[in-house]
């Protein structure tokens, strides 16, 4: 059983009956679900990562209104819930994870993340999320929300990054994947400079990576579960293979070929959404022109590469 499902059941089949009964008033104010750290958030767990920080458990997102009059009393509750469910023994959290489940105030949750209590006011501030912290917030699932609070927030994440902000990260990754695996890559090669190679390869399989997930509008996830993630992008079902070959030989010539392949499929999405008439497959020309039609004075303002 997936992490998110059993801790859904929890929530349903022991966590609400009882807060029905001890705090029905805070039932209709907070808002229940499974999101943030954690490969259950995102799907992925499997038995090898439930050697920590899993098991029957769920969030409770209250406003800090709502958790400031109830807030200590739901803890001394969730901490007393049954430590056993379905089989599966109580979360046991490591010091690392801290806080990732039971009552939280939603600006707590959503500050911890981005650094707002809220969405993001200004452009910038969207820029200077890391991308995985932005999947963390709108990953998971909201089990009830009566309120509608947390919700309203999360649904603005999903929506995905203003426009302006989703072009300044797209040139960016268009110039690192030119020059690191265009451009760098094979001169590496051609000098025989093995580390050099693979670094390279290394930044174009990241950069790589993030741009797909930019074209899909999905945040990229954690590093470990970015090829996961992109493997269930179906703008990019055709390319899988193409990248993953890439990663399983990352000293081979072939390479030089994998690379233009991908990033010639690149520039067709990027003219299929209007982001290019050009048809030049080399990713810098591309990011350069991309770059000079952002209009955001603060985000034109920066370097092409911070992003």
């Amino acid at each position: 059983m997936k992490g998110l499902e059993l801790s859904e059941l929890y929530f349903f089949e022991v966590g609400r009956p009882s807060m029905t009964e001890y705090f029905p008033e805070l039932l209709s104010k907070a808002a229940a679900g499974l999101s943030g750290e954690g490969s259950e958030c995102l799907g992925y767990d499997d038995e090898i990562s439930r050697d920590h920080d899993f098991g029957p458990a769920f969030c409770l997102w209250l406003s800090d209104e709502d958790y400031a009059s109830g807030g200590a009393e739901l803890e001394k509750w969730y901490s007393g819930l049954p430590g056993e469910f379905m089989g599966f023994p109580a979360r046991i959290s490591t010091a690392m994870a801290g806080k990732r489940v039971g009552p939280m105030r939603i600006s707590d949750f959503y500050r911890k993340f981005t650094g707002c209590a809220g969405l993001p006011e200004r452009e910038l501030q969207w820029l200077r999320i890391p991308e995985h912290f932005l999947r963390q917030v709108s990953n998971g699932k909201v089990f009830e929300d009566q309120k509608g609070d947390f919700s309203k927030i999360r649904e603005g994440y999903l929506d995905f990054y203003p426009e302006e902000v989703r072009k300044k990260k797209l040139a960016a990754r268009a110039v690192t994947m030119a020059q690191s695996g265009q451009y760098n890559y094979p001169r590496a090669l051609q000098r025989g400079d093995d580390g050099a190679a693979f670094l390279a390869l290394s930044e174009f399989s990241k950069a790589a990576v993030s741009m797909a997930h930019l074209l899909s509008r999905v945040y990229t996830p954690y590093y470990k579960w970015m090829f996961r993630s992109f493997r269930e992008l179906p703008l990019f079902e055709k390319e899988r293979e193409c990248l993953e070959n890439i990663i399983r030989q990352p000293l081979s010539e072939v390479n030089t070929d994998r690379i233009e392949r991908f990033c010639i499929r690149i520039v067709e999405i990027w003219q299929s959404q209007g982001l290019t008439m050009k048809n030049d497959s080399f990713l810098e020309i591309q990011g350069q022109e991309l770059y000079r039609q952002i209009r955001s004075d603060d985000l034109r303002k920066l370097h092409i590469l911070d992003g």
